[in-house]
């Protein structure tokens, strides 16, 4: 596989490819509707992105761009101030409607990455868990972070997370999944 310089052109492709994916999904992405989506050819997006897998991955670590981004501010804002408090912050992004194509992109690439470990999402859901439990673990007081304790609260703490966010996917129903952890952190 061939590693392209970056160009302000696979740039501005990467971007528009990023809104569509959002919109559209990954499962069953073609390279000519996308192509013709983003004002292209397939050709192109194949000599920028090196192969279909290649452009896939881009379109993966773009997303994480974004999730990165959040969670480092999270992570900056919210340092030592406790796990309910991380929970909190935590769902108020997830369950924010605009973020809604994000996480549904999220969702199937999580998904993909258990039943497909070896195509382009692979590693994808080992990676957000890692960095999920690292902003949780950034919210945990110093001296719970590194014990076991710490450890199994932070990781019911994303179980929870996950779960809700996965079922206001599937529902819509903000009340009821933001009631539900809410519970969660007052506990």
């Amino acid at each position: 596989m061939t590693t392209r310089a970056p160009s302000a052109r696979r740039d501005e492709l990467l971007e528009r490819a990023y809104r569509y994916v959002t919109a559209h999904g990954l499962a069953e992405l073609s390279l000519r509707p996308l192509a013709a989506a983003v004002e292209s050819s397939p050709r192109v997006l194949l000599f920028l992105f090196d192969s279909k897998e290649g452009l896939v991955r881009a379109l993966l670590a773009r997303a994480r761009q974004d999730e990165l981004a959040f969670l480092e501010r999270g992570r900056a804002e919210h340092d030592g101030q406790g796990l309910s408090v991380g929970v909190r912050v935590m769902w108020r992004w997830l369950s924010a409607e605009e973020h809604r194509p994000l996480l549904g992109l999220w969702a199937e690439a999580y998904a993909l990455s258990l039943v497909q470990p070896d195509g382009p999402w692979a590693g994808f859901g080992r990676q957000t868990v890692d960095d999920w439990l690292d902003v949780l673990a950034a919210t945990q007081p110093a001296d719970r972070r590194d014990t076991e304790a710490g450890s199994a609260e932070r990781t019911l703490a994303l179980a929870v997370l996950r779960g809700a966010l996965l079922d206001l996917l599937a529902t819509g129903d903000v009340d009821r999944t933001t009631a539900a952890v809410e519970r969660y952190a007052a506990h």
